[in-house]
């Protein structure tokens, strides 16, 4: 297939590069011993700053790595040097891909034909093989009229087509576009709508859609999640899981990268480091390196204090000659082999303290019900919040989760029911967009306002603590970027010592180190304390929290209650964390988008199988799910276990004649025609596969 001349899911073919070590095989044979790609001393400079200086990287075909490191480090910018895209050629070094191989780039500027549809747009990534169809419509109309040789020539073309046809994907790549629009959260009702007029997440997720389509040789994929929701991050989580081919995943989102990668790349200070395992594997062996580095940096200091002072009580008198001697030797071992202190990476100075405290009871909803232009957000749904609760609100976008918290926080009156905040609650929201910035401030003059006393020394501090030095304190907040615009926000909300935090994903444009941090003051935060005092200047914790979030770690590591909406108009309070809600929801799916079949499919069944588990305890809701999937496990074992061998053969070949039946179906070009009774198909064979699985086992262990 020949790439397609999409900007934003680009193929580059190097057919023409040497190889690494001998000839290769066609790209789909992968081996794990073979480099696909290798990146070679690779210095880039951008004037007097050099952002990659001798870096080295090597993924081998099949292989899943991560790259990680600070906002603005180079890591956007080696991922374009890979794929032949940045406009500034590197100082030297040299990359190179297999010979044959392609990688496909994931873009974050998207350049569509304004008129045509977004399925359309999605289907460009078969532009070969949509030839192949007219060709063969051709070839077909063709032979109604020919004769004899013409005929023959005709027939065999058609043969010739058909089988490359076949190869390059058939008539089954309309349900793959389908199936990955969908996994990517976009819906049938957006797969008319013109380019032109989709919206920045819409064209995101369709770029992401068309370069997964590709299957490149290796992928180059730089924050794919940004445009999707928890459901979005599951679908795309379990693709790359299966994926044959080489991944490079760019990513804050630190579940995915522990799910998805089996070695990290670390760009530090121009360097690359290399670790093996996955994201949690990273954090362990980083966390030894740095203390292995400062314990030989501080034994080599120690050495050299002690030289030094020889020499210093020995330069005058009898021992001057040696004194003299050993200063040298010291000289030149200080020159040759100094080591360097360890890098500290430099991170918010967080400190959330509730400077009040607030009653027990901080919000109590009754029956809430909102409800525009006749289609329910979410109805009789009831809450209440005590203080020190860590809830966490998820699900698809735009299921009502925010309009939800302002019906909380009284800044929007329901359809129906009503909601009350505590007595002594003092708010604080950190929203998910910003237009309520003045943007023609700087960042000191925005925070002079959120500081105790105003003045302008203590609102530099409090910028200096977020990572904004010198100058920078100096910008107007309309030339910030995502990233730095987020700090500054977050900087003034924090220094309030509000004692209810309400974050809507507050790590949106936060590097991983930044996240991390965060996610510990807020720990700590809601830890209760002894010490307040009536003026205000107390000694904090035990504060609410309300974290509405597609950050998956962030909330297994800070939420033990979920509010989850499911898409469709239900709403599900869940006491327990976020595993144990994943655990209780095995075999249904989870998160599904609002407007897709299975959503409303299983919208009652879901709710009403899940309606116990949701009443149950924080500190029993995971092992009590668990529990009673070893129960059912054991049954259904033991009921296959007293099964008669020869009922249990009959079962076997029942099963194993349904799926050769379904197999012969599928393996039938008409099928493919008839996409409604493919994907039907597909799925009844899926079905039947895990369904005979148990009883081959049971068969298998009788001998």
């Amino acid at each position: 297939m020949t790439p397609p001349s999409d900007a934003s899911a680009e193929i580059r073919n190097y057919s023409s590069a040497v190889p690494l070590r001998g000839s290769y095989p066609t790209p789909l044979n992968y081996r794990p011993t073979m480099a696909l790609l290798s990146v070679a001393n690779l210095v880039l400079s951008f004037g007097d700053r050099t952002i990659l200086d001798g870096v080295n990287l090597t993924v081998s075909a099949g292989e899943h790595v991560g790259l990680v490191g600070r906002n603005g480090c180079g890591k956007s910018t080696l991922l374009k040097l890979v794929a032949g895209l940045e406009k500034q050629k590197p100082d030297a070094g040299q990359v190179q891909l297999a010979r044959g191989a392609s990688a496909g780039y994931l873009k974050q500027d998207h350049h569509y034909d304004a008129n045509k549809t977004l399925r359309e747009e999605a289907g460009a990534a078969f532009a070969e093989l949509e030839k192949l169809h007219h060709q063969l419509d051709e070839v077909a109309n063709a032979m109604g009229e020919a004769e004899g040789d013409e005929m023959d020539k005709l027939l065999k073309k058609y043969e010739r087509l058909e089988h490359e046809m076949q190869a390059a994907g058939g008539y089954a790549v309309d349900h793959k576009i389908d199936q990955t629009l969908h996994g990517l959260g976009i819906t049938d009702e957006v797969f008319k709508v013109k380019c032109g007029d989709l919206s920045g997440g819409q064209k995101g997720r369709l770029a992401l859609a068309k370069l997964l389509l590709t299957e490149p040789d290796i992928l180059l994929l730089d924050e794919p999640t940004n445009h999707l929701d928890i459901a979005g991050r599951q679908w795309l989580e379990e693709y790359l899981r299966e994926y044959r081919g080489a991944v490079v995943l760019i990513s804050h989102d630190r579940w995915l990268l522990d799910r998805s990668v089996s070695k990290i790349y670390e760009l530090e200070a121009g360097g690359m480091v290399e670790y093996p395992g996955n994201y949690e594997k990273f954090r362990e062996l980083r966390a030894l390196r740095i203390e292995d580095q400062r314990r030989a940096f501080e034994k080599q200091q120690t050495k050299i204090k002690h030289e030094q002072g020889f020499i210093d009580r020995f330069r005058a008198g009898q021992r001057a000659k040696q004194a003299q001697g050993r200063e040298k030797r010291l000289e030149r071992y200080i020159r040759d082999e100094s080591l360097e202190p360890p890098m500290e990476l430099d991170t918010m100075k967080l400190r959330l303290e509730p400077k009040a405290r607030s009653g027990d009871q901080v919000c109590i909803a009754e029956d809430l019900e909102v409800t525009y232009e006749d289609k329910s957000l979410f109805k009789d749904f009831s809450v209440s919040i005590k203080r020190g609760d860590k809830i966490g609100v998820i699900g698809p976008n735009g299921a009502g989760k925010s309009t939800l918290i302002r019906c909380l926080l009284n800044e929007q009156d329901p359809t129906a029911g009503l909601s009350k905040l505590g007595s002594q609650v003092d708010v604080g929201w950190y929203r998910q967009t910003h237009e309520h910035l003045d943007l023609k401030q700087t960042i000191v003059e925005y925070l002079r306002k959120f500081v105790e006393s105003g003045t302008e020394q203590e609102a530099r501090d409090l910028a200096g603590a977020f990572l904004f030095s010198g100058m920078e304190q100096d910008k107007p907040m309309d030339v910030l970027s995502g990233g730095e615009r987020a700090r500054a926000v977050m900087a003034g909300l924090m220094s309030r010592g509000h004692n209810m935090l309400v974050l809507d994903e507050p790590t949106n444009h936060l590097d991983i180190p930044s996240a991390e941090r965060l996610e510990e003051a807020l720990r700590r935060y809601n830890e209760a304390q002894k010490k307040y005092t009536t003026a205000g200047g107390g000694g904090g914790g035990e504060g609410t929290l309300i974290l509405i979030t597609h950050d998956r770690m962030l909330l297994e590591h800070l939420v033990d209650q979920l509010i989850v909406f499911d898409g469709s108009g239900g709403v599900q309070h869940f006491l327990g964390t976020y595993s144990e809600y994943l655990e209780s929801q095995r075999g249904t799916d989870v998160l599904v988008d609002a407007d897709k079949p299975e959503a409303k499919k299983t919208k009652q069944t879901a709710k009403d199988a899940k309606s116990t588990k949701a009443k149950a305890e924080p500190a029993s809701a995971g092992g009590n799910n668990k529990s009673k999937n070893k129960g059912n496990k054991k049954n259904k074992n033991k009921a296959l276990s007293n099964m008669d061998t020869a009922k249990l053969e009959e079962k076997i070949e029942a099963l194993e004649s349904k799926i050769s039946n379904i197999e012969a179906q599928l393996a039938d070009p008409e099928t493919y025609k008839d996409h409604t009774k493919f994907g039907a198909l597909q799925e009844e064979h899926d079905k039947l596969k895990k369904e005979i699985g148990p009883y081959e086992d049971e068969w298998a262990s009788r001998g």
